[in-house]
């Protein structure tokens, strides 16, 4: 089987709707009486994977280039307001959509889990935090890999060494890391991850007990009043990998350049991300794509 664009778009379409078609539950609710959509929720969700693959961080943009090379596969692409309507009702569908694919990966089984977070930036200027819809939930943090303040909100991200996410959320910049990892697990469907390997940020015996009362082993560097922790020579090739999934989402997929200013239209963003990256992974481990995380098959 091809790995291009055209057939991930088909197999993605094909499973979400099967999906769809298996859990109406988890589509926004219609009145049985009416006018039927034009475009079913299996293409929105298709077209909103593919945005992202093709490198465009517009819907206004994105449109225009469906109507110019999709409409072989989608007959019917609905105007800007529409579309964004219909996006942002599917928010939630979209992140379910991409767990319901990472466990059908043969890496979801890895034994080993990466966790992380990155900031996502939502605004520079102070005239814009203050009339921001974000006030309130975005605020200022601190990006120690760029070693400078930011305005907005941060990633948090748990994924397999390959790449693949397997639980994720959207947070203020000074929620706890730490409990927002526990949250993260409690709701994490069940895998055969036994080792999470983690950063300083995640120092704390009350996490640690937890995880190993859970069956997991939390790996991260040890701080300096701390005696060496075990796995150490571990660390640092795969403390690499997730910071390679960050660039993946931020400089290929977009994320960076998000343009959200609502929260309901920046979860809706981070969500087609990382099904688009799903997705990607996903239809490589089905081609028998060794380079499970490669999107140049599907950005031109």
């Amino acid at each position: 089987m091809d790995t291009d664009l055209e057939t991930l778009a088909t197999a993605l379409y094909v499973t979400a709707d099967d999906l769809l078609k298996a859990h109406p539950e988890i589509t926004p609710s219609r009145p049985r009486v009416g006018i039927a959509p034009t475009i079913t929720d299996a293409e929105v969700l298709t077209l909103a994977a593919i945005a992202p693959l093709v490198g465009i961080n517009t819907e206004r943009r994105f449109l225009r280039y469906a109507r110019k090379h999709l409409t072989g596969m989608f007959p019917y692409i609905p105007g800007q307001s529409g579309y964004n309507k219909r996006l942002r009702a599917l928010a939630g569908t979209i992140g379910w959509l991409a767990a319901a694919l990472a466990t059908t990966t043969s890496v979801y089984t890895d034994d080993v889990h990466l966790v992380d977070s990155t900031p996502i930036e939502c605004a520079r200027s102070r005239p814009t935090v203050m009339r921001s819809d974000l006030a309130g939930w975005a605020g200022y943090g601190y990006c120690a890999s760029h070693s400078r303040f930011f305005w907005g909100l941060r990633l948090h991200l748990v994924c397999t060494v390959h790449g693949l996410p397997v639980a994720w959320a959207v947070t203020s910049p000074g929620q706890d890391e730490r409990e927002v990892l526990r949250s993260m697990l409690e709701h994490l469907a069940p895998t055969s991850a036994r080792t999470i390997i983690a950063d300083k940020g995640y120092r704390s015996k009350d996490l640690e007990d937890d995880l190993n009362q859970a069956g997991l082993t939390l790996l991260r560097p040890a701080a300096r009043n701390e005696a060496p922790r075990p796995g150490a020579g571990l660390l640092r090739p795969l403390r690499q990998r997730i910071e390679s999934v960050f660039d993946t989402l931020k400089d290929q997929l977009g994320l960076e350049r998000h343009n959200g200013r609502t929260p309901t239209g920046v979860t809706t963003r981070v969500a087609q991300r990382i099904l688009a990256l799903t997705a990607a992974i996903w239809h490589n481990d089905n081609t028998s794509n060794p380079h499970l995380r490669s999107l140049t098959p599907y950005d031109h």
